[in-house]
């Protein structure tokens, strides 16, 4: 493209490239040992001179066997574009048009009815359920005594109302470090998907996305020390330290560490995607001196703020809980929790996977930030539904599970 009619000079703006494979030979019969310089000049009979090869032209093609000497060649053909400098990078955007944007249209549409049809269902079940079982424990409320004592073995959400905000039995820290990191990585995503969509990660600049990842993951870590501490702090937890530390060493400690294991196997198989001494150093040092003193940071201001005020009185003793019917059971709810939410955004995703294992590009942006909205409230109606479903069981141990059931769509 000529930016400047009155300039001598172009600008490339795009190019494509066409393998032919061609089993080449000199003229005369000469054998090139591929070091002596008269090679480079000497002419081929298998390729004329300011002649562009076709694929009609071929006469044999290079067959690949031991000890067999391959000749490479190129020829160039310069092209007038009518594409703009700025515009270079349109067809990469738009994808070349490879897949109309129907399609994507098409996956979000079928993604909002989704949402929609969960969100009638989800206040259908809540308010048709609540007032009916309101209305049941007000009955029972105004009973006299000896009535009331007959019907105690009355069952319900209400009965936990003493447990629902227990702490976990199990691990209860390890709960609040990964409640952090998973908000860590919800903004991370977010903004990384903002910022592309608007135009600041532009694919021009090779590598932007992935660094603009970093460095939010790096800046978002003051989110997580703040959301892991407040929560610790309402679960009267007293090891402070040690959740704030292990909040901001765990997850990132074992993708680093997962990422030093197969960059080191692939810098012993002389791969060039392996990265650089230097980088690691700089990636080493932004989570050393940028993000653990950013989780500190939020951690202080988290443990500053008044813990969480549950609306109930969390019992001394716990309450037995039933043993739940077959669908009701736990892990059933964590197996099928998934699925909705993975069938609202497995279009998008689709493109997403194709990008990154078939070197295609992805740069729609725009659609990927409707998914993943829809996608968080998808996971957050399901939950709400299930967990619910837990406490009509007398099932007060939800935290974890209200963490796994949407991360099994994963």
């Amino acid at each position: 493209h000529q930016a400047d009619p009155e300039v001598e000079s172009y600008r490339v703006v795009g190019f494509a490239v066409e393998p032919m494979s061609v089993k080449h030979r000199f003229q005369g019969g000469y054998e090139w040992d591929g070091e002596a310089s008269e090679g480079f000049t000497k002419p081929l009979d298998t390729c004329k001179k300011n002649t562009h090869m076709e694929r009609s032209m071929i006469e044999v093609n290079m067959m690949v066997e031991p000890d067999a000497k391959i000749l490479y060649t190129y020829d160039v053909i310069w092209k007038y574009s009518e594409v703009a400098w700025s515009s270079r990078w349109d067809i990469y955007l738009s994808e070349d048009h490879l897949v109309p944007a129907q399609v994507h249209w098409y996956s979000i549409t079928n993604s909002i009815l989704v949402v929609l049809f969960l969100s009638l269902l989800v206040i259908s079940i809540l308010v048709r359920n609540l007032r009916r079982d309101i209305a049941a424990y007000n009955a029972l409320a105004a009973l006299a005594d000896e009535e009331r004592d007959e019907e105690m073995d009355e069952s319900g959400w209400k009965l936990v109302h003493a447990d629902v905000f227990r702490p976990p039995d199990n691990y209860p820290m390890l709960y609040c470090v990964f409640v952090g990191s998973g908000v860590q990585l919800a903004v991370t995503i977010f903004l990384a998907i903002v910022f592309s969509a608007v135009g600041f990660l532009s694919p021009a600049r090779r590598g932007s996305l992935m660094n603009a990842i970093l460095v939010f993951y790096m800046l978002s870590g003051i989110i997580a020390g703040f959301v892991s501490s407040r929560l610790y702090k309402s679960f009267k937890g007293r090891l402070w330290q040690l959740c704030t530390v292990v909040t901001a060493i765990l997850f990132p400690g074992l993708a680093f560490f997962l990422f030093i294991f197969f960059n080191i196997i692939l810098f012993f198989k002389h791969s060039s995607a392996s990265a650089p001494f230097l980088d690691v150093i700089i990636v080493a040092a932004m989570w050393c001196c940028v993000s653990i003193p950013l989780v500190f940071v939020g951690a202080y201001f988290g443990y500053k703020k008044e813990a969480i005020d549950f609306p109930t009185v969390t019992s001394t003793i716990a309450r037995a809980i039933p043993p739940p019917q077959p669908l009701l059971h736990p892990m059933v709810g964590t197996l099928v929790a998934g699925v909705v939410p993975f069938a609202a955004a497995y279009v998008e995703l689709f493109f997403i996977m194709t990008s990154l294992w078939m070197d295609q590009y992805y740069y729609v942006f725009g659609f990927t930030f409707i998914v993943y909205l829809i996608l968080i409230i998808t996971c957050a109606e399901v939950t709400v539904l299930l967990v619910y479903y837990q406490l009509c069981a007398e099932n007060h141990r939800w935290w974890w599970f209200s963490f796994f059931a949407p991360g099994s769509t994963a």
